[in-house]
């Protein structure tokens, strides 16, 4: 009787991704160059600078920021044309003193990456999608060095195929008279995913 040996799918999904990638370019309906390409767009040009733009204007603008979170995909469609998607929503979730938002996928790996750019290693790994589901407050404070206190809820949004979440983070002490390209260099990736809390940090803290 032969013996059935669990797969990790998301190790699995991996595998039958990097067949496909040396199939089409050994079949030279794909080249090297053209990935590596485009890997470099989203690490380097785009990465999480599109969602940076769409945070530092919500900063700035007020009535911007209450479109944005009342239909986030249209408030950055009409600004920005960022979210790239179709048939996707983009919902994104204000940070505040008592509130505090986070975001996983526990089905794979599900990200708004025309907005954050390409998804950490660590956010498609099983220990952060499990463990941010069970134990948030734990997790935040031994894997991210975010120490909320008991009195702030947190609130876990699991991504799907149809919804991408952002969080909106607090902004930042110190950045009185900033504009909103200055303002838009503080906002990192890990804050709109919500395992970075820069509303507790001065300006000078994060440049």
């Amino acid at each position: 009787m032969s013996k059935t040996i669990p797969v990790d799918k998301e190790e699995d999904n991996e595998a039958r991704a990097r067949a496909l990638q040396s199939l089409l370019i050994e079949k030279e309906m794909l080249s090297t160059d053209a990935i590596d390409a485009i890997i470099s767009k989203f690490e380097d040009d785009i990465g999480p600078m599109n969602g940076a733009e769409v945070v530092a204007r919500a900063w700035t603008d007020n009535e911007f920021k209450k479109e944005l979170i009342n239909d986030s995909t249209a408030a950055i469609n009409a600004e920005f044309g960022h979210t790239g998607m179709e048939s996707v929503d983009v919902e994104v979730y204000e940070n505040t003193p008592d509130v505090h938002n986070v975001v996983i996928c526990t089905l794979c790996s599900c990200f708004a990456w025309p907005l954050l750019g390409l998804p950490p290693t660590w956010f498609k790994s099983g220990p952060y999608r499990a463990q941010m589901i069970k134990h948030p407050r734990k997790t935040l404070r031994e894997d991210f060095e975010v120490d909320l206190d008991e009195d702030v809820e947190i609130r876990v949004w699991d991504q799907s195929a149809e919804v991408r979440y952002m969080i909106l983070p607090q902004r930042p002490k110190g950045t009185e008279g900033m504009d909103e390209s200055e303002l838009a260099e503080l906002v990192t990736r890990d804050s709109m995913i919500g395992v970075e809390r820069i509303g507790d940090k001065h300006a000078d803290e994060l440049k």
